[in-house]
């Protein structure tokens, strides 16, 4: 993949779960894959094998993320979510169930007024999704 002119990019800070995170992202989206890991090397400030710096992309979009070594009070929270535009009923059931196993749903899979079928889910990493169904 050539690299990207992407002007803001979404920066996901992680605590020894980087580069688990980025395998399971890629997993759930066609044309998605890792780009570049830099790991932390043996004596840095960083456990050995973490990730210090890395690139993926979901169905083309640009990703940045870390595995801090510092321990934050902090870590992501709903109020910022990923939107994610489904084409299909398999496809927004089949993301949807993996992203919501062992993580919390805020909203169930359903039709709502603004939507046919939404879901809005926080994956076992923390980080948020909304899945909508658009049909063309």
């Amino acid at each position: 993949m050539e690299k990207s002119n992407q002007k803001i990019t979404t920066f996901l800070m992680f605590s020894g779960q980087a580069e688990e995170a980025m395998n399971f992202y890629t997993s759930l989206f066609d044309h998605s894959e890792i780009l570049t890991i830099k790991r932390y090397g043996p004596g840095e400030v960083g456990p050995e094998g973490s990730v210090l710096h890395a690139t993926f992309s979901l169905h083309g979009q640009v990703f940045m993320c870390i595995d801090s070594y510092v321990k934050h009070d902090f870590t992501f929270t709903p109020a910022i979510s990923l939107y994610v535009t489904c084409d299909s009923e398999e496809e927004i059931e089949r993301v949807y169930e993996k992203l919501a196993q062992d993580g919390k749903v805020f909203m169930p899979l359903a039709a709502y007024p603004f939507s046919e079928k939404f879901g809005w889910v926080g994956d076992r990493f923390g980080v948020t999704w909304q899945l909508t169904l658009v049909k063309n």
